[in-house]
């Protein structure tokens, strides 16, 4: 579906009709992404699934750097280069998939019924008017009834979706997985601190580019030693993680990431300045994102049983989605289109806000940080992931 939808995008004659074959491959990449970590953890030891998945997610932090680089390139050709490079990466991982994965009748899989659609539909309503409300709120005034309603809308469609899913036989999101006390801290500080990623990564870009002007490529190459710096974090955090626990290396990794933003929020101006301003922030928050980022996944995944490693890893997946629209929504909004000789003040106020949101990840990553007492064979978070895991 990704695949072909990449195709839909590339040979797209007009913006609507790219922004639907967008949706398709939205859709296809939500079907991918969290079956391929529950496929992993399904078939990974459980005294190696920490390694494994901290590898899946430095996996995403390689693309991270090199995406911008390689974006940079292929717009430098036309932008329907971003979505033709897709094709042959798909075909590839298609044909190798059939090869490799399991199919349903060596898994001895059962049907299962569909899914709350209908409430899909309902999440997917209040964050859309969650995040129209936000970007749209500075052209709209705060106080326009506009602004009020999409964000009254966002309120009414989630509480809406809440009741209906303590009620859904199927429903989007299994609520008693969010009675797992270490679940649900990770799965809230994921949500938390990809508001805070999402935002970083948008607002420097458009510093690079609207303020110093730099080119596509030049952008992505300024960006990329940050998220370069993800793999080796992540794949070399393990000790650490073992010595001082997964919440103590989120909660370090969140402040550092809110480190490297406040930094900027200090040093940058209108003056290019690279390698004093906006280089050391990239590489505070390219070592909050590889402490933080695979941990708190690690983190989730081991709080669930193996029966619920699909659903698990698709409410943390679906938890960085939210916060990714979120964080860009906020940004933007904060943003607005600054007057000339405006924009270091109003970029300041968003670096504040990215740094605020990551410190909020860093309040929900508390409960992980303590220990479970003496003498107490199973803790709760493991005692409530069996009571899951039964029901």
């Amino acid at each position: 579906m990704f695949t072909l939808a990449s195709v839909g995008c590339a040979l797209a004659p007009d913006v609507g009709t790219l922004v639907a074959a967008r949706l398709v491959q939205a859709a296809g990449a939500a079907l991918l992404m969290p079956t391929s970590l529950a496929l992993l953890l399904d078939t990974t030891a459980p005294e190696k699934r920490a390694g494994a998945v901290r590898a899946w997610a430095s996996i995403g932090g390689i693309a991270a750097g090199l995406g911008p680089v390689a974006g940079g390139l292929l717009v430098e050709a036309g932008w329907r280069w971003v979505f033709i490079v897709n094709v042959p990466v798909g075909i590839a991982a298609f044909a190798l998939g059939v090869t490799v994965l399991p199919s349903p009748g060596r898994a001895g899989a059962q049907k299962s019924p569909l899914p709350d659609l209908f409430g899909a539909a309902l999440l997917t309503g209040s964050i859309a008017t969650l995040a129209l409300g936000l970007v749209k709120a500075p052209d709209w005034g705060w106080t326009n009834a506009r602004t009020f309603g999409g964000l009254a809308a966002a309120v009414l469609l989630g509480v809406w979706f809440v009741v209906r899913s303590a009620r859904h036989p199927v429903p989007i999101i299994e609520l008693p997985l969010l009675r797992v006390p270490a679940f649900a801290s990770a799965a809230a500080a994921l949500t938390l601190f990809t508001v805070a990623f999402a935002g970083m990564l948008l607002g420097a870009v458009l510093w690079c580019q609207g303020v110093w002007g730099y080119s596509a490529l030049l952008t992505g190459l300024a960006i990329a030693p940050g998220p370069l710096l993800v793999p080796p974090v992540a794949l070399r955090i393990g000790p650490a993680v073992a010595r001082f626990g997964a919440g103590r290396i989120a909660l370090a990794g969140t402040v550092v990431f809110a480190a490297g933003i406040l930094w900027w929020a200090a040093t940058l101006d209108t003056g290019p300045s690279y390698a004093a301003s906006l280089l050391p922030g990239m590489i505070l928050t390219g070592l909050g994102v590889g402490m933080t980022l695979p941990v708190l996944t690690g983190a989730s995944a081991a709080a669930l049983p193996p029966a619920r490693f699909a659903t698990g890893s698709a409410i943390t997946s679906m938890g960085r989605q939210i916060g990714a629209v979120l964080g860009v929504a906020i940004l933007v909004g904060i943003l607005g289109t600054p007057a000339p000789g405006h924009a270091v003040a109003a970029f300041r106020h968003g670096w504040y806000a990215v740094a605020a949101a990551s410190l909020l990840s860093a309040c929900a990553t508390v409960p992980l940080t303590r220990k479970p007492r003496p003498g107490v064979a199973e803790s709760p978070d493991a005692a409530g992931a069996a009571k899951v895991g039964a029901a």
